[in-house]
């Protein structure tokens, strides 16, 4: 067994939590003169810090289309760029479980921050079964999200002030375009009639989603996609369908369409039939150069399917 790429990281790991430690003040003289090195987790915090950070920022994802979070595991390379790197920007709330460990070492050498963090808690949703922590998934609240970026902006100013203009002047634009899109969800959802704003997939990813635009939702999995969907839980579902004929349940990019599938054979079973309405993105955006490629959008992308799946009809099938 070749142990030197596993003492490597285990040094990298020392040396981070060794250094002393980052003032959440502290500014290097040396930002101004140079790119500052970021390392994002999930491809929406990429998208942020990309749109406000502009040319003044070296931007690293770590988690690519398709990728879950909830499970997502440090490669040793994910390590060293992150050892690397002067700033780290994640979700938080639970939602990068498995990287707790990695970014409360890395906390005495580089500034780790929560974008979630400057979001009121009265404003979190905390369901009962998700061992008393917050929903981390608020990026399908706009107006949500919208702090979120405020929180990227203010921490590059905090960094590097020498360019505070910047990063205000880029703020703006995008807390614009988020505005607008905020705009075109209401106005997209408004046309579901109210007795089929009922969104079924996977997991429950939007409930924020579901609380900000007046939909039910239900997810065959918990909050976190760790947690395994049992038989009692899809036969559960199915009932639930059938009973409020549900006319379309939807996929999720970043997880398996195995227990939807079986949720829909399930329905059949029972004399009724549910549509696959297509791939909606959760925890992961699309593709590069995709539509769904960007925060702005995948949102449009998600909206646009729930609505064409769930707004026209025969409620009797």
């Amino acid at each position: 067994m070749n142990r030197a790429p596993l003492a490597a990281v285990a040094l990298v790991l020392l040396v981070a939590a060794g250094c002393g430690r980052v003032e959440s003040d502290r500014v290097d003289s040396d930002l101004a003169e140079r790119r500052i090195k970021v390392v994002t987790t999930i491809g929406m915090i990429t998208d942020i810090v990309e749109n406000i950070g502009g040319g003044r920022v070296e931007v690293e994802g770590l988690m690519g289309p398709g990728i879950d979070p909830h499970v997502y595991k440090a490669s040793e390379g994910d390590v060293i760029r992150l050892a690397d790197a002067d700033l780290v920007f994640y979700n938080g709330l639970h939602l990068e479980a498995k990287l707790a460990e990695v970014f409360e070492r890395m906390q005495g050498r580089v500034r780790t921050e929560a974008v979630t963090a400057g979001i009121p808690p009265e404003r979190l949703l905390a369901p009962p079964g998700f061992s008393g922590a917050y929903d981390p998934h608020v990026w399908f609240d706009v107006t949500l999200w919208m702090r979120a970026a405020e929180r990227v902006r203010d921490v590059l100013i905090a960094i590097d002030p020498s360019h505070a203009r910047q990063y205000r002047r880029n703020g703006e634009t995008y807390l614009r375009d988020l505005a607008a899109l905020h705009r075109y969800v209401r106005s997209r959802t408004s046309q579901i009639p109210p007795r089929r704003r009922v969104i079924i997939t996977a997991h429950d990813a939007f409930n924020y989603f579901g609380r900000a635009y007046g939909f039910e939702v239900r997810g065959l999995q918990g909050i976190s996609t760790a947690t395994e969907a049992g038989t009692g839980d899809v036969q559960e579902l199915a009932r639930f369908i059938v009973e409020r004929r549900i006319p379309t349940l939807f996929v999720e990019s970043s997880v398996s369409p195995r227990m939807v599938s079986a949720v829909r054979e399930a329905v059949r079973s029972r004399g009724f039939d549910v549509e696959i309405g297509g791939t909606l993105h959760s925890d992961a955006m699309g593709e590069p150069g995709t539509p769904a490629g960007t925060y702005l959008g995948m949102v449009r992308h998600n909206v646009d399917a729930i609505a064409t799946g769930l707004e026209g009809g025969d409620d009797g099938h």
